[in-house]
Parts: structure tokens; sequence; C-alpha cells
């Protein structure tokens, strides 16, 4: 066993909305299984705990902040090199940029080495749980995941199936894919902390028989995951249109194949009506808010006052590269902004929200391990859930330490923290497996500016 003494900050992991503990003076305590998996015992107010668990080692971070390590619910691993790329849109862009770089990746040691620096970077921003698309080379997801388990992450990741509208070197072949993907699933799904999603990559890049090979798919291996794109640019949606003019709306062809269900998540859902959300909430699916991208490549802004309204599971996303930052500060950053918008980017309005810094936290953490399936498993810090948590210092910065000392209350501590914080507040990531469990990734801060109590 192993105990942590530090301010800490967990959520209920089956609640459908944000539900947060705090103790301000609080102890964690954490065990190994017989699986080689680290998890919570007990979490709660050090006073009561520690009489509980007196001769437990007890490692002391009184002044930092103990959270759940954070969950990217979309990311792109191939697109690491991508990041910062100009571009007047998501079409152009993937041309310009995306596909080039990915067919780099039918090289061996270049995906091996990209591999190795994604792992690497979302350890130091503090993402211990990461839904990955790979590339249309299964060698890419071979790189990626014995990278992923060499850290002790856990990573569900996808061979990308794309056998039209795309240019050589990425374009892959119908029935060679489709075997090519239950290869992976055979060799990757449970292992150690890893998990296979069958990866479209988005309804025009799939023929009508590659699609109906994923459902297929999907069905023989129903724990597996499915992740895909949908409704992101106006562009795009258009497209969809004219190529799938049977369909009722765009979700409607993943629908239609067999790939809307528990574990399904789609990255961005913009540009949905009610009977998409309707659908979604029916299904179980989910959809990966990707601020950033979005914003990047002026796609548009989430409407998340209807999603809510239609009961639609949702987390937040990088989406690294179109996104422009690993972390997941910026994420939840341009989550607010996004938020806060009054229009779609169709032309429609939509229903402008102040996302509150628990919310926000929430749809990083234990938000997206439920719209993953992994409530109670990963996001939360509740007892029996996997112990991945960040160690966070308030006073990185000089700026963000002279904020949160200011802070009259957690949640604008909390929003203080979204608002100034970068990789700097994080000293350290604990993940639940491996024998290098503690990575170190900052220094000590000069000023110790603890959070104040719950109010």
């Amino acid at each position: 066993m192993q105990a942590w003494r530090a301010s800490l900050l967990w959520f209920d992991p089956h609640a459908d909305e944000p539900h947060p503990r705090y103790e301000a003076d609080g102890l964690l305590v954490t065990a190994a299984g017989a699986d080689g998996v680290r998890r919570v015992v007990a979490v709660g107010a050090f006073d009561t705990l520690r009489a509980a668990y007196p001769d437990v080692p007890l490692t002391e971070r009184r002044g930092r902040l103990i959270a759940p390590g954070f969950i990217d619910l979309h990311i792109h691993y191939p697109q690491t090199d991508v990041i910062g790329s100009p571009a007047e849109g998501l079409l152009p862009w993937l041309a310009q940029y995306t596909f080039p770089h990915e067919s780099r990746f039918a090289d061996p040691a270049h995906a091996r080495a990209v591999a190795r620096f994604f792992c690497d970077e979302l350890l130091r921003q503090g993402v211990t749980t990461a839904l990955t698309f790979a590339t249309s080379h299964p060698g890419s997801v071979d790189a990626l995941m014995a990278e992923a388990e060499a850290r002790g992450l856990r990573c569900i990741a996808g061979k990308v199936l794309q056998d039209r509208h795309s240019p050589d070197g990425v374009r892959d072949r119908t029935e060679q894919s489709l075997r090519d993907t239950e290869a992976l699933i055979i060799r990757w799904h449970g292992r150690a902390r890893l998990g296979y999603a069958i990866t479209p990559r988005f309804a025009p890049s799939c023929s009508d028989a590659q699609m109906r090979g994923a459902g297929e798919l999907a069905t023989r291996y129903p724990d597996v995951w499915i992740q895909s794109h949908v409704a992101e640019n106006v562009d795009e949606v258009r497209w969809v249109r004219e190529l799938y003019p049977h369909d009722r709306s765009y979700l409607a062809v993943y629908e239609r194949f067999g790939l809307l269900r528990e574990r399904a998540v789609y990255a961005h859902g913009i540009y949905l009506d009610a009977d998409d959300q309707r659908a979604l909430a029916q299904s179980g699916a989910a959809i990966a808010v990707s601020p950033t991208s979005n914003l990047f490549l002026g796609s548009g802004f989430f409407d998340y006052a209807t999603a809510r309204a239609g009961g639609v599971r949702l987390g937040l996303a990088s989406d690294v590269g179109g996104g422009m930052s690993f972390s997941p500060f910026a994420t939840m950053r341009a989550a607010y902004t996004v938020g806060r918008a009054a229009v779609r980017g169709d032309g429609r309005p939509k229903t402008g929200v102040s996302l509150s810094p628990f919310d926000l936290w929430w749809q990083h953490t234990a938000g997206a391990a439920r719209a993953l399936g992994l409530g109670g498993v990963v996001g939360s810090l509740a007892p029996g859930s996997e112990a991945d948590f960040v160690v966070l210092d308030p006073a990185a910065t000089p700026l963000l330490a002279r904020r949160t000392a200011q802070a009259e209350s957690l949640a604008e501590w909390l929003f203080a923290l979204i608002m100034l914080a970068d990789d700097r507040a994080v000293t350290e990531v604990v993940v639940a497996q491996g024998a290098g469990t503690q990575i170190f990734t900052g220094g000590a801060s000069a000023v110790h500016a603890g959070p104040p109590p719950l109010r």
C-alpha cells in the first residue's frame, strides 16, 4: 500500500453530471492488485483516514492538488508533427498536411519514434488515458500499443480505415483492411491496459463494403470501441450529403452500418439535429468535444445546451494535430470559450452557456470515462478505481500563484487553474500499472498556494 497526503479532488464515477468531492487536507490510499494494477483503496479527509491506515508509507504533497489523471477522448498520434500547420479549413488541411505525414507511418521506425514522443508528451501533460487514431498502416498501431504498454498507460487505439477518397500512401484495400483490423484486435485488445477501437476515418473515406465490414467486426467483438468523426465542418457535412443522399443525416450513415452503440465515440458533432442527439442518447454512443481543433480549423462552436438537453454523453478531447495543444488546461479553456458562443458556425444560433470549473474538469476525467464506458475504472479516484492521478502545483508560475492565493472559493480557485495553468503545473503523474509509476515532470515552486476550504 501507499498513501499520498495533499488536497484532493475526485468525482462520483457513475453520475451523469459533475458531482465533485474535495478535501483541503486529504489522504489517498492505493494498493496493487494481483493483476499488477494499483487501485484506490480509500480517499477522504486525512485526519479520518490516517487513523485507519497508520502504517502505510506516506508521501507528503501538502500545498499540491491531487486529481484524477486526465482522459483525452479523441487524439491522432500520427498528427503530432502536423500540429500548428496553417490551412484554410478541415479538408484542405487534411490534403496539404495530414495525409502526406501519415503516409510516412509505413516505416516502422518512424512510427516507433513518433509513438515514443507522443506517449511521453501525454504523460508530461497529465493525460493517463487516451482514445487514439493511428494511421491506415497496421504497424502504426503496433508501435503505439507497445510504447503505451511500456509506460502503463491506458490506451485505446485503432488502425484507420480509408479505402476511398484518399491519396496513395494512406488509402488501404477493403478486405485486407478488415483482416488487419481483426488481427490487431486479437493481438492488442485487453492486453495490459490496452483496448482496440474500430476506426473508420470518416464516412467519406470508407466504401459501403468497408463500413459494412466494420459493423460486422463491431458485432463480433462487442467489447471493443468504435471511433470516427461526425458533423465537424460545413463543407464535410455537405460532402456526406452528396455521397449519401438517402441517409437522413451524417450520423445516420454510421447507424445504418451498425456503428452506433455503447463504446462508440464520435469526434466533434457540431452540426447534429434533435434526431441525431436522440439516436446518440438511446444508443449510448458519445461525442468527443474538440474545442481547440474546432477553433483552429474554423469548424464551428459545439452546442452544449442542446446536447445536454438531448442527454448526449460527451467528454473533452485535444484532437491533436488539428487541436493546438496536448494540454488539458488548453482544452478546458477553449471549451469554456466555445460554450459561451451564441453561434454554431452555419448561421444557426445556439444558447451560450458558462461551463463551471467542476463541469470542465469532469468532462476531461469522469465524464470522459463515462463516455468510454469506463466509469468507475478511470477518471474518478473513487475507491476501486485505477490509481491514475496527477499532482498539480497551484503556484507553478508567478501569475498562477498570485491569482490562486486570492481565490475566495474552491470554484474560483479551480477556474483560475484552468485559465492560467499549463504543463508547468503538472509536477508528477502516477499511472496505475508498471514499475516506474511516478513520472516527475516539473520542479517545486517557491510558494505553496493550496486551495481554500470548500464553500
